[in-house]
């Protein structure tokens, strides 16, 4: 199964953030231990750089990126995927664009802890907890 992680769920890994931790982890390793197919949106990574630089440091940044790059496959943002985002009127454009660059990639499922944010989404959407049940 292909699955996109939303950012939040990335960051409750990385930033050790508590009580969102265990699952995130819990998601990882499942993608490491091939039992999943993980996908991030291509946005991601460029705000996982920049939080963690800002949070953490540059060094830490860059040693997430690189785990990040080599455990998921990036789904893009193109021209079409941003035009595609603008036609759906989320309330959150990165969201909209993290739906439709997954729609692009072919998952089947995104995990967020947002998933009100997710309404228009024509992907199945779960939240950590309820993707591991």
């Amino acid at each position: 199964m292909k699955v996109l992680l939303d950012t939040n769920v990335v960051l409750d890994l990385l930033l050790a953030r508590e009580p969102f931790h265990q699952n995130a982890l819990k998601l990882f390793e499942k993608i490491e231990n091939g039992e999943l197919n993980g996908y991030l949106c291509a946005t991601t990574i460029t705000t996982i750089d920049y939080l963690i630089s800002k949070h953490v440091n540059k060094t830490k940044a860059e040693q997430s990126i690189g785990l990040l790059l080599d455990l998921f496959e990036i789904a893009p943002v193109t021209k079409e995927v941003l035009k595609e985002a603008l036609r759906v009127q989320y309330s959150d454009f990165e969201d909209a664009v993290l739906c439709k660059s997954g729609k692009l990639a072919g998952v089947d499922a995104i995990v967020t802890r947002n998933g009100k944010d997710f309404k228009k989404a024509q992907l199945n959407i779960y939240s950590p907890s309820a993707f591991l049940r």
